[in-house]
């Protein structure tokens, strides 16, 4: 089947929760197009390349270049999608400025992974970008070209300049079984999860498990559990009443002072601040 061409508008952004994709499975569009996995898992094609990707995970497609969707596993998942021309952008910048926010779609870096502060900036830049078009208050596209600006220049930095840079490396598939561990923790994260337990599971050594974890995912196993964890009880400081040692357990924590030491060091604040700050 031949890959299906979009018009896009200069600028649009959603974030959607979902199981299957509405877009054909080879597509492109006339605008650049960052996608950022908020939560779940799946495999993304861009041109011949394949990736694995976890929540925290930013893509990025250039003009016209082909990428698909594979959901094998059927999981629902949540997402962001932005799309932007760049005429948009030379509403606000030079040609030689807009060139240079956009190296980042003519890199071999298609894929970068966040975990932490990173994932929290990010998310609150898309957030307030979904805020500003549904409210369309005063002067909201011009704050919108603020938004982009910032992103792409963060982004830039972390691609290029950064020494802690997790670049997402192109999947050949042979990690298949550590896809299946990640979809495994983003449903039983609120449990016990230990590493001898779950190598046990899957039927594959503790050692070989951290190491093709590691070089699969970016992240330690520890990590991508904790990373889970920390982002589920982010939402339930915002969205619920529940006090901190209750989210604590409902996340699969087994003491609100762990809970609370991983989660500042994960986000920079306490939970108890970061509920406050959520309220302002």
């Amino acid at each position: 089947m031949n890959p299906v061409y979009y018009e896009s508008t200069s600028f649009e952004i959603s974030r959607k929760k979902q199981m299957y994709t509405s877009m054909p499975s080879r597509h492109y569009h006339d605008a650049y197009e960052i996608l950022y996995l908020v939560s779940g898992d799946f495999y993304y094609v861009i041109g011949e390349r394949t990736y694995q990707v976890v929540a925290g995970t930013l893509l990025f497609m250039n003009i016209y270049e082909i990428h698909k969707l594979v959901n094998s596993n059927n999981n629902t998942y949540e997402r962001v999608t932005l799309l932007f021309k760049k005429e948009f952008l030379q509403h606000f910048c030079t040609d030689g400025q807009c060139e240079k926010l956009l190296e980042l779609f003519t890199s071999d870096y298609h894929a970068l992974k966040t975990i932490g502060k990173d994932q929290l900036f990010i998310e609150q830049l898309f957030q307030k970008m979904i805020h500003e078009g549904k409210k369309q208050a005063r002067g909201y596209e011009q704050y919108q070209h603020l938004l982009l600006v910032e992103l792409l220049l963060y982004l830039n930095r972390k691609i290029f300049d950064s020494d802690e840079t997790r670049v997402v490396i192109e999947s050949n598939r042979t990690h298949k079984k550590v896809l299946d561990i990640v979809s495994y923790v983003n449903v039983h994260y609120m449990e016990p999860l230990k590493l001898c337990d779950i190598s046990q599971q899957f039927d594959i050594s503790s050692s070989y498990l951290c190491r093709t974890f590691k070089d699969a995912i970016g992240f330690t196993l520890i990590e991508y559990i904790n990373n889970i964890r920390i982002k589920e009880a982010r939402e339930l400081l915002v969205s619920s009443s529940y006090n901190i040692t209750e989210i604590a357990g409902m996340v699969g924590f087994d003491h609100a002072s762990h809970f609370g030491r991983t989660f500042k060091l994960i986000t920079g604040i306490s939970p108890l601040s970061y509920r406050k700050q959520s309220k302002l």
